[in-house]
């Protein structure tokens, strides 16, 4: 009996610890406008959906927007979310006649982006994350969907003679709720407002790893890191796990002699990382845990420099300096 109290312990255990939790948090944003409606006329109490919300559908059905559509006409809006974000959709629902209306939901980084039909003729598609999709939203209930890097979303109602009831529509905004340690202020407005929006670019980015964008990055691991983005995050926020945490799973998806993701660029900039991580944060405990994986690749760059395939090689190896920049002996911390 005891045995059997054990293991079921230890089985309790790997279950709770074997979990992933979220390292950002999770705000919703109404819209601050509306900039567009089609068929206005078949829209009731848009207003409503530029106030604060709560999250919750509720029998009394107050403050509702209401598009109803014909067989022939079907009322759209498109929201302006205020700021870039990355994230999804939350829907709040009322009581309309239709039940489980049928809507779309495009979003877009802009206007034109949210306006734009993806029918393969105009390059716009739902490559890394969706943008367009169609949703059953629910009767009285609440619906969350979408990840991607958004500021505009476009409603459509797209059964005929269907009443869709619109309590809330407020974006999901997730982030690494963090403080900005570092500043930048001069005499010129403009290169103050590119600087925060320098970032806060590299702020979205900061997800549970590293992106190279809000969209790009939500398909695959390890494209955000990138040398320059690394230095903005020591600059602007110091020292941050996502980095390291990054830098790890690039690592241990990528066994020698493959190159992170198929391009040997990408190997190369890990190891330029790795010594502008350790200059700026002076983790020395960290970088030796980089020993056997980073001379093993560093001993394969040159094995591939001694052999006849130059052709393929010399740019590579000339823009980044790869003979001086990586080679063992410039990085003194392995030296300890």
């Amino acid at each position: 009996m005891k045995q059997l109290f054990i293991l079921l312990f230890l089985f309790s255990s790997v279950s709770l610890f074997a979990q992933q939790r979220d390292s950002r948090v999770r705000e919703y944003l109404p819209p601050t406008r509306i900039v567009w409606q089609q068929e206005s006329q078949l829209i009731q109490g848009a207003d409503h959906l530029l106030l604060p919300g709560n999250g919750q559908s509720d029998l009394a059905n107050r403050s509702i927007c209401r598009l109803t559509s014909t067989d022939r006409q079907h009322p759209a809006i498109l929201f302006d979310f205020g700021k870039e974000l990355q994230g999804g959709l939350q829907i709040v629902t009322g009581m309309p006649s239709s039940h489980e209306p049928i809507t779309s939901a495009s979003v877009g980084e802009s206007v034109s982006e949210a306006m734009c039909d993806i029918d393969g003729a105009n390059g716009a598609t739902n490559d890394h994350a969706m943008r367009d999709f169609t949703i059953r939203l629910p009767w009285l209930g609440v619906m969350e969907v979408g990840n991607s890097g958004f500021r505009f979303v476009r409603i459509d109602v797209l059964g005929d003679s269907t009443e869709l009831q619109l309590k809330e529509v407020r974006a999901i905004s997730t982030f690494r709720d963090i403080p900005y340690l570092g500043s930048f202020r001069c005499n010129d407005e403009r290169l103050n407002r590119i600087w925060k929006t320098g970032a806060y670019t590299v702020h979205l980015n900061m997800q549970e790893y590293l992106w190279d964008g809000v969209k790009s990055g939500s398909s695959g691991l390890g494209w955000g890191i990138y040398i320059r983005e690394v230095m903005t995050v020591s600059t602007v926020f110091g020292y941050n796990e996502v980095v390291p945490k990054s830098l790890d799973l690039i690592r241990d998806i990528t066994p020698l002699p493959s190159w992170m993701n198929g391009i040997s660029s990408y190997s190369i900039w890990w190891l330029l990382i790795q010594r502008d991580w350790y200059y700026y944060q002076g983790n020395l405990a960290y970088l030796q845990e980089q020993r056997s994986y980073m001379t093993a690749l560093l001993r394969h760059l040159i094995s591939r420099l001694t052999q006849a395939d130059k052709r393929d090689w010399m740019g590579t190896v000339s823009w980044i300096g790869l003979p001086v920049r990586i080679h063992p002996l410039s990085m003194p911390a392995f030296n300890r």
